[in-house]
């Protein structure tokens, strides 16, 4: 079964088809396929390319958010403020060190957690910040950051969208105690499976991170501490450097894809959310329009593939239901509304400009209500 004439994504291996095949025979020539050599090569390549002292390779996105929070000594009877748009993932790490997830809502613009509802959402339990760079534009960090500050809160950065993002020229995953990254395919580094990766400044932190996942071993069949098996493999690792130094010149074209988009959908009902940093890496390109479902179906018609990135808040999801979770408004208005549109490295100009043909061609106010 086919699938759109122009997809959503594509992950099949492209001008790195032949690097990633290099990589995979030299793994299994080695013989060696859980934390060795290309496991701490790659931890030392991803930390510089963050702009941080060390990165510890996971093995998703999820536990690299779950594992800094346990490092950092969070969990039961704590509270931990994040943002109701993005993957239910974030919450979960959450949930899973034994911590109440608290959402704070968005700023209406930027779509991301909101400084203002994060403090007005602090209470006596609240132990962390975590908010998440959505969509490849970080969240605004000066101002969490501050606020981290005065409420003596760890600041843990959720950048599985957001490899090599900037918020006022500074790395993402350098203003708190860490930055959880996801190698998961369809991210901007991508593996070919689950893999994630903490980022940190805090050397402490990511000892005790390389022990929580492996076990909580100090050394072989030695466990200081009850930890998990969480472990980055030597496949993803080394097919992450073959991909890693390809990274900028990915993201460059994603910007300049992000860019011709907004030139063309500058009198479209259906509108990108403001870019507030230049560090954006448009992981992905939301649209918001008032007619989400229906300008789906009339690309899906067009034989154009898009996702909603999210459909549902995460205080809505029943998974949630235990927390308590507070009503955020502006959340689910913004959730009926986005739709993603493609955009990935490999995506031609012809294509964007079609899709934004079909995009500008959508018939507002069509469907009676």
């Amino acid at each position: 079964m086919s699938g759109p004439r122009i997809p959503f994504v594509s992950l099949r291996p492209g001008e790195d088809a032949g690097a990633i095949e290099a990589a995979i025979r030299r793994v299994v020539a080695s013989g060696w396929f859980v934390l060795g050599p290309e496991v701490e090569a790659f931890e030392a390549e991803f930390a510089a390319a963050c702009g941080v002292a060390e990165a510890c390779g996971v093995g998703s996105g999820t536990d690299a958010i779950a594992l800094t929070l346990r490092a950092l000594g969070i969990g039961p009877g704590d509270e931990v403020i994040t943002t109701p748009l993005s993957a239910a993932y974030t919450a979960l790490a959450i949930m899973k060190v034994g911590a109440r997830p608290v959402f704070a809502d968005l700023d209406p613009e930027r779509l991301t957690l909101a400084p203002e509802t994060a403090a007005a959402a602090i209470t006596p339990r609240t132990a962390a910040l975590l908010p998440v760079h959505l969509y490849g534009q970080p969240a605004d960090m000066r101002a969490l950051g501050d606020l981290a500050r005065r409420h003596n809160l760890a600041l843990v950065e959720d950048c599985c969208q957001a490899h090599g993002a900037t918020c006022a020229g500074q790395p993402v995953a350098t203003f708190g105690a860490a930055g959880a990254f996801s190698f998961y395919p369809t991210k901007n580094l991508g593996a070919l499976g689950d893999g994630g990766a903490v980022a940190t400044n805090d050397r402490p932190l990511a000892d005790r991170v390389r022990r929580l996942r492996n076990g909580g071993q100090s050394d072989r069949y030695h466990h200081l501490e009850a930890g998990w098996n969480s472990r980055l493999d030597e496949l993803h690792a080394a097919v992450l450097r073959a991909r890693l130094p390809r990274l900028p010149g990915w993201t460059a074209r994603r910007r300049e894809l992000a860019g011709r988009y907004r030139q063309l959908l500058v009198d479209s009902t259906a509108t990108p959310p403001p870019q507030f940093e230049a560090g954006h890496v448009c992981h992905l390109f939301p649209v918001l329009s008032e007619e989400r479902d229906e300008l789906q179906a009339h690309l899906a018609s067009h034989d154009i593939g898009t996702l909603v990135h999210y459909p549902v808040p995460i205080p809505q999801q029943p998974a949630l239901a235990g927390t308590n979770p507070a009503e955020c408004p502006v959340a689910a208005g913004v959730c009926r509304r986005l739709l993603s549109l493609p955009l990935y490295p490999a995506l031609r100009n012809e294509d964007v400009d079609e899709v934004a043909r079909a995009v500008n061609s959508f018939p507002v106010g069509r469907v009676s209500r």
